[in-house]
């Protein structure tokens, strides 16, 4: 085999594939990237048996064929490597590389031991890529990071025709957000559990594509699969097994208090307030008339206070947060004002944009107040 690329090419093709890479790998081929040559395209594959990452790169391939090196060496190679055209050439069991005056011979794994990697499922829709970006990041955010709960490590993926709706939680706060899509397959219903950190990775790195094509295959016991796909890059992984939480019935259809508070401000406000907060100390706020107002820390510690303008109807509410949670789904909220509904001090308080729909929602719960 032998071909010549771009170094950036290079370079941004192993970054995506090498995602795949195990961290410890069960049998060993699997710490190696798969390279195809073939044509004038060049394919960067990474598996580890639950997610696949291919990228295909424009190459001129003088010999095409395949061969597998260690993934991770590779990729440090690739960032590493002066900005010129890089050249491969197999020989027996080595490969060398070739960028200006530098060069590197490499050992390769056995190929014909490297897993099959999963194909794409059917596809059942497609959507910007900075939509889709946003949409996961608002909601990843809530999703669980506890090993014991499996189901609260994914964000589930609600397919509805043309609406798309996203949601994940942690116990401590959910967050929902939905948007419209091309649909592949008009009338199509289903629902699908997926890691949350390859969702929000993925996601992320196909924020600058025109657009993401969404496959998806359905199965049970962790057979499901679902892909993502952008730019000549795709990623496949295997769905959660477990059932999600009956979420929609958690957020409130009436509000007896209602807020609204420009988010700018008070995400300053709760940044400075928090600076007295000790770890796992809420900061306290009370809703009341046109102000809001915040407090942290109590007795003979450190303390601080402030106050903003903001539009209360309703009765007053003084409820309090853990900081961080607060500032993630203020965060997340895209518009200039933020509207905060509440059913209760001690019931869980539903954020929304003021100005955009209820496209978007982040329940959180609050702290309990000591007496």
């Amino acid at each position: 085999m032998k071909f010549r690329v771009e170094r950036d090419v290079l370079a941004d093709g192993v970054a995506w594939s090498a995602r795949a890479l195990p961290s410890r790998p069960s049998i060993p081929t699997l710490s190696g990237l798969l390279i195809s040559a073939e044509g004038q395209d060049l394919t960067l594959s990474g598996f580890d048996l639950e997610n696949a990452a291919q990228v295909e790169v424009d190459a001129t391939v003088d010999e095409p064929g395949r061969v597998l090196v260690s993934g991770r060496l590779l990729a440090d190679i690739a960032r590493s490597l002066p900005n010129q055209p890089v050249v491969f050439a197999t020989e027996g069991s080595r490969i060398e590389l070739q960028c200006g005056r530098s060069s590197f011979v490499l050992p390769t794994l056995p190929v014909n031991e490297y897993p099959v990697l999963p194909e794409m499922p059917a596809p059942v829709g497609s959507v910007a890529g900075d939509r889709f970006a946003a949409a996961v990041a608002q909601v990843a955010i809530a999703a669980g990071r506890d090993d014991t709960l499996p189901m609260l490590l994914g964000v589930r993926v609600e397919i509805s025709d043309s609406k798309v709706t996203l949601a994940a939680t942690d116990r401590y706060r959910l967050a929902v957000s939905e948007f419209t899509w091309r649909p592949d397959q008009p009338g199509f219903e289903g629902a699908a559990l997926v890691p949350a950190k390859i969702l929000a990775d993925t996601a992320k790195l196909l924020s600058h594509a025109a657009e993401v094509s969404v496959a998806y295959a359905p199965g049970s016991a962790g057979e499901g699969l679902m892909g993502f796909s952008g730019d000549g890059r795709r990623t496949t992984t295997r769905l959660l097994d477990g059932e999600f939480p009956k979420y929609r019935q958690l957020l409130p259809e009436e509000s007896s208090t209602v807020t609204t508070v420009n988010r700018a401000s008070l995400i300053e406000a709760v940044k400075r307030v928090s600076l007295v907060a000790e770890r796992n100390t809420p900061v306290r706020l009370t809703f009341s008339g046109d102000d809001v107002a915040l407090q942290a820390g109590s007795g003979d510690e450190a303390q601080a206070t402030e106050a903003l303008e903001g539009a209360t109807t309703g009765d007053t509410i003084e409820i309090a947060f853990n900081p961080q949670y607060l500032l993630d789904g203020l965060g997340a909220i895209e518009s200039p004002d933020v509207r905060f509904s509440f059913t209760g001090a001690t019931r869980p308080a539903v954020l929304t944009p003021a100005d955009s729909g209820d496209n978007y929602k982040y329940l959180l719960m609050p702290v309990r107040l000591s007496s």
